[in-house]
């Protein structure tokens, strides 16, 4: 499961939502970062509230913190916790790394490519000495090395596409249709055996929710305004018949304004909705497509934490596991 951060909730929801997905039975919880918490603090924070988990902390924008910063973050998770954790990063958007950060967002790929290079090392308890043409470090050494902790990418154009099929261990999408998918399997595929490495996994973030009505549709759709402008989300929606929206979010249209033109079509492409029998086979859908993992992002608007289609999720998964 991938926490949400839905923009119409509070904020502390996170936590119940953690907990919601723990009874579940869920053993893997992906937490990103938005304009909420420090991820390494909730990640702490539900690392105490629900032990054992299986902690991913991002995708994290790439450039804000350092690779040491990565690693330090980590670690602190993991030693405070006593859970397995492992580091995605992302290209995030120029608003956020420029923006929020007056960080340098442009030749995101190479960034990426040293990046990876550099934590990878440092998390394997070496004393770093890396000198790349964005990425520098040296002198540190992580007191607690994390050796076993895999690195994530969450890809979107061809360039970060084929950085992450030869460095990362993991590759994560959002808001993407099966076809999508399909696509995506076969580059990472295609860019590993030419580097000469196994593929990495494949991870497929996807909102669900069991039945929804209005209020559960519209939290989705205020979501999915965020994402309608951004390089690589706006592309997509584009490819997929939505051009108008993606050219009104980038002229500057507000948020409630592009979430109410957003219609159920839209959603549909890229989440799961409806019945129990419905969301699994959506789910099913992503697999034949070529992902390894669906991480569910639980719509609470209806559903206080999300707890009815999580436990939808898991007694379908369970079901089908004992046939």
């Amino acid at each position: 499961m991938a926490l949400p951060f839905w923009l119409d909730r509070p904020d502390e929801e996170a936590l119940d939502v953690a907990v919601a997905a723990c009874e579940a039975q869920f053993e893997t919880l992906w937490i990103g970062e938005m304009a909420t918490y420090d991820v390494f603090a909730l990640g702490t924070a539900v690392g105490h509230r629900v032990p054992g988990l299986h902690l991913k902390l991002g995708p994290l924008a790439l450039g804000v913190r350092s690779p040491v910063a990565l690693a330090l973050g980590a670690s602190s998770v993991a030693s405070f916790t006593g859970s397995t954790v492992d580091v995605a990063l992302g290209a995030s958007s120029p608003a956020i790394v420029s923006g929020w950060h007056d960080r340098q967002w442009a030749q995101r790929a190479a960034y990426m490519g040293e990046t990876i290079e550099c934590l990878r090392s440092i998390l394997a308890g070496t004393r770093v000495d890396y000198t790349g043409r964005h990425v520098r470090s040296s002198g540190f050494r992580l007191r607690k090395p994390m050796p076993d902790s895999g690195i994530a990418v969450g890809a979107f154009g061809p360039a970060m596409t084929r950085v992450a099929a030869r460095h990362a261990d993991e590759v994560v999408l959002n808001l993407v249709p099966p076809a999508r998918v399909a696509d995506m399997r076969a580059i990472i595929d295609a860019e590993a055996a030419a580097a000469g490495r196994i593929p990495p996994r494949l991870t497929v973030w996807v909102p669900a929710v069991v039945n929804p009505g209005d209020a559960a549709l519209g939290q989705l759709a205020a979501q999915m305004a965020v994402y309608l402008a951004p390089p690589g989300y706006g592309e997509m929606f584009s490819e997929l018949g939505f051009l108008d929206l993606v050219r009104r979010a980038r002229s500057g249209a507000k948020r409630a304004e592009l979430a109410a033109a957003i219609p159920v079509e839209l959603l549909d492409q890229v989440c799961a909705l409806g019945s129990s029998d419905g969301i699994a086979e959506r789910i099913q859908a992503y697999h034949d497509a070529g992902a390894d993992t669906v991480a569910i992002v639980p719509s609470t608007a209806e559903d206080p934490c999300g707890a009815a289609t999580l436990n939808a999720v898991a007694l379908r998964h369970n079901a089908n596991q004992e046939m």
